[in-house]
């Protein structure tokens, strides 16, 4: 499976996840372009081009498919990914994506953002914190002014992958509401509420996620 991180992110945020994970697959954590360990990479990162990136990450790495697990940023190049290459893509999961328009300007995200902030774990802070800081404040910007003026919708219903939705039922950042819109526009989908979680829930909500991930990809039924 290939792990996706999400804006101002790094693989680093699967730390909890990615012990589990291995015991029963093989795990692939990708930094993109200009964050993480990519962030002195000359290419600076282009959001409309990040699903093609990924593709031909796949590709250099030798997988011909795998299953795409995408968090927030993440979410929305895995969906592009799974609607432009559905071959490369044998089951997706969508952590919180981003992607769906909410008519919200950058500042009208402040208000979001502290709530995202109120309910993160303490343990996560250190870890967002540093990551936004070797990311800058420039990559930030144009990502976040970017994603906010895609809308994925047009390409939901080209997905052809099984698809889990997993979102902390706290997430004030993208609001579960944006969970059923995708359940009803994504062909085979599942939604997953994790209770007690916000905009980061394999790190809130770790062993609940771990599971639900690997029951999903054992062909089992999660969620509604």
């Amino acid at each position: 499976m290939v792990l996706v991180h999400g804006l101002s992110g790094s693989t680093r945020w699967w730390a909890r996840n990615v012990p589990a994970l291995a015991e029963r697959h093989r795990v692939y954590l990708v930094d993109l372009p200009g964050f993480g360990a990519m962030r002195r990479l000359r290419r600076r990162f282009v959001l409309t081009e990040a699903a093609s990136w990924l593709s031909a990450w796949m590709e250099a790495a030798g997988l011909e498919w795998a299953h795409v697990v995408g968090h927030s940023m993440g979410g929305y190049i895995s969906i592009r990914l799974a609607a432009q290459r559905p071959e490369t893509v044998r089951r997706l999961v969508l952590v919180d994506p981003a992607g769906v328009p909410t008519g919200r300007s950058m500042l009208g995200y402040l208000g979001p953002l502290l709530g995202a902030l109120r309910y993160a774990a303490p343990a996560f802070l250190p870890v967002l914190v540093r990551d936004a800081m070797r990311m800058g404040p420039a990559t930030l910007w144009r990502a976040a002014r970017d994603l906010l003026a895609e809308d994925v919708r047009v390409d939901l219903r080209s997905i052809e992958a099984p698809t889990l939705l997993i979102w902390g039922e706290n997430d004030t950042l993208v609001p579960p509401a944006a969970g059923e819109l995708l359940r009803a526009e994504i062909p085979d989908s599942r939604l997953l509420i994790l209770e007690r979680a916000a905009h980061v829930p394999m790190f809130d909500r770790s062993e609940e996620f771990n599971v639900a991930l690997l029951a999903f990809l054992a062909g089992e039924t999660v969620g509604e």
